[in-house]
């Protein structure tokens, strides 16, 4: 039977899952999503697998893992060295990496002989420069670790070689930014392939506001959180990460197409949407500078793929930056969505993390299992 490779993508509260062929060039056999996370999951992936693997066997299992540090880029194996190392990690990823790392463990317990392979969400912007990369706190911290990392690494590598792929010439995208837009929003600045900026920081919560996560916010207001309503770390990770960003706006809800149904009659939703559009717009405004000068924009992610409406907002008033859009390419989710005669070429590009996984386990298995 033809070996197969699981791909793992696991979030918050699902985890993404697809079986794809084990190539230099995956094809997705099938795709799926388990309603839970962490070490309980197993059972129902396994599960899941045998289900859908009728005719191929499982000869690799690939896993997204949101937070490599300083020191891990490239896709490995996930060796109890390296699962160690990621213990000591937690810290960064609160809300993701104990899940992550209890899922990696529980299915090497369920099937030891299946390899792992870990891919970091980080590695895209390993190499910021160093003006990026440096908070303004003092020394002593930076090497400690504590730095801007960025995260989204696997969709903007992904976004990355598809427009190598469709965008002639090539310098016709040389100064890129990328918006992936969904539950976690995040933006990077690109010059020619390379990570120059990017929205989010140490951690996920950073950056634009997101479905349940602040985004940015002034530091004094986290103290004066925890001071006032005697909040310990943990209360407001909890508050920031899960009961913040649109959530906290709304006060109903963190799903952007409810936000959008209930705009025109909730001003509560109807702002959410107008903040989360106008940080973003700011966001392009400042990447393009820091670029100096913009080439390609790409809408990627749940909303950035889906929203036109949001996308609209997002781009109005950015003509000065040589964005216009095309109204109707826009409603449709056309490729490319700015009018032909436009400096900047704005691009709809569904991404896919899952693949990438699958690229990863290929190359660091060296191709033996094929």
């Amino acid at each position: 039977m033809a070996p197969s490779v699981l791909a793992i993508n696991a979030g918050s509260a699902t985890v993404k899952c697809a079986l794809f062929t084990l190539d230099a060039e995956p094809r997705a056999l099938v795709r799926g999503a388990i309603e839970q996370t962490g070490s309980a999951a197993a059972p129902r992936l396994l599960a899941w697998v045998d289900a859908k693997t009728r005719d191929t066997h499982l000869a690799a299992i690939g896993h997204r893992i949101v937070h490599g540090g300083a020191r891990h880029h490239d896709p490995q194996p996930a060796t109890p060295a390296l699962l160690d190392d990621l213990q000591q990690l937690i810290p960064f990823a609160p809300n993701h990496l104990p899940d992550e790392i209890a899922l990696v463990e529980a299915l090497s317990r369920a099937r030891p002989d299946v390899p792992q392979i870990v891919c970091f969400d980080t590695a895209f912007h390993h190499d910021l420069p160093e003006i990026a990369r440096r908070l303004p706190i003092p020394r002593a911290y930076d090497s400690k670790g504590v730095r801007r990392y960025g995260f989204h690494g696997l969709s903007f590598s992904f976004l990355v070689q598809e427009l190598q792929k469709i965008a002639e010439p090539p310098a016709s995208w040389r100064r890129a930014i990328l918006a992936h837009l969904g539950n976690g929003s995040s933006l990077a600045a690109v010059l020619d392939g390379r990570s120059v900026d990017t929205s989010m920081g140490m951690t996920p919560i950073g950056g634009v506001v997101m479905s349940t996560r602040s985004g940015d916010l002034d530091p004094g207001l986290v103290t004066y959180l925890g001071r006032t309503e005697r909040l310990t770390a943990d209360d407001l990770e909890r508050l920031l990460s899960h009961r913040a960003g649109l959530l906290g706006i709304s006060d109903v809800t963190s799903d952007m197409r409810e936000l959008l149904k209930r705009e025109p009659t909730d001003p509560a939703c109807r702002m959410a949407v107008a903040i989360y559009c106008y940080q973003i717009k700011k966001c392009i405004g400042g990447f393009t500078a820091a670029l100096g000068g913009l080439d390609t924009l790409v809408f990627s992610g749940g909303i950035g793929e889906h929203a036109p409406r949001i996308r609209a907002s997002i781009c109005e008033g950015l003509d000065f930056l040589g964005i216009r859009l095309d109204d109707r390419a826009n409603a449709a989710g056309a490729p490319v969505i700015s009018l032909p005669d436009a400096p900047v070429v704005v691009r709809v590009i569904p991404t896919d993390e899952e693949v990438m996984i699958a690229r990863a386990a290929w190359h660091v298995l060296g191709n033996e299992d094929a």
